[in-house]
């Protein structure tokens, strides 16, 4: 049998991956504010690349201002925070919806892409494995409330937030494909589960996160009841849709509310 990379490595990998990606977000943004149609140049290639540090200085400003500040905070209290004019930051980000755009491509990879990482090892069980990765993903999101609303929940940065879900997804389905492949289980439907347990517990964050009407330690065991039950659903076809499909497992019956009131009732 050949040798398969540990979840850890793949984890790794994944990151790697996840890193390109992000700063391809940034790129394509970046070539949406400078000149088309001229040749790249020695001089053009270093001034893309003291663009996109100087991006990354001015987000994480950012980032500490709506820290500081609050998730309405406006573009003239940012560069004051940060200690820079307002034209400086227009120099960067074309408006604030930019500027939405490029923190929560740096909060997914500065701060929750790390957590996700560290939180897949070799050394658990598959439900320690499941509870821990949707409680780092649900507790990085409830640190940072007014994060979460200034760069993750409006318009602008939908495409940088789907993209970011589709990473976690991706990462998610090699974890998921490692260990199932090692039950020999089918693993066909590995990326369909991915990303309807990523995108059901994205959603129910999102939900969440509005007046938080349940306390997180709350949160973290329903969306692990959700999810492990999934997972033990699917390991118990062994992957197979057409086993599932051909006998799918029954709702178990209510408690018999009335028995113990019988046995009761029966004393005289």
């Amino acid at each position: 049998m050949a040798n398969r990379p540990s979840p850890a490595a793949a984890a790794r990998a994944a990151v790697a991956a996840a890193t390109n990606v992000t700063r391809g977000i940034e790129q394509a943004l970046l070539s949406t504010v400078t000149e088309s149609g001229t040749k790249p140049d020695g001089r053009r290639q270093r001034w893309e690349k003291h663009k996109a540090a100087r991006r990354t200085e001015l987000t994480d400003g950012t980032m500490d201002a709506v820290r500081s500040l609050g998730a309405d905070v406006g573009m003239d209290e940012i560069a004051a925070h940060i200690g820079v004019s307002k034209t400086v930051l227009y120099r960067y980000f074309t408006d604030k919806n930019d500027l939405g755009i490029a923190t929560a491509v740096r909060f997914f990879e500065k701060h929750l892409l790390p957590r996700l990482t560290e939180a897949i090892t070799d050394e658990v069980d598959e439900y320690t494995l499941t509870r821990t990765v949707i409680g780092v993903y649900v507790q990085a999101v409830a640190d940072e409330p007014n994060l979460y609303k200034f760069a993750l929940t409006g318009q602008p940065a939908a495409a940088a937030t789907a993209d970011s879900e589709k990473l976690v997804a991706q990462l998610m389905t090699g974890v998921l494909v490692l260990r199932m492949t090692e039950r020999d289980a089918d693993i066909s439907g590995a990326e369909v589960w991915s990303n309807a347990l990523v995108g059901g517990i994205q959603r129910a964050v999102d939900w969440w996160m509005t007046d938080r009407p349940i306390p997180v330690a709350a949160l973290i065991d329903y969306l692990t009841m959700m999810s492990w039950s999934s997972i033990v659903g699917i390991a118990a076809v062994n992957g197979s849709r057409e086993a599932f499909t051909a006998d799918p497992p029954p709702l178990p019956e209510p408690p018999d509310a009335g028995e113990d009131a019988g046995d009761d009732h029966g004393e005289a």
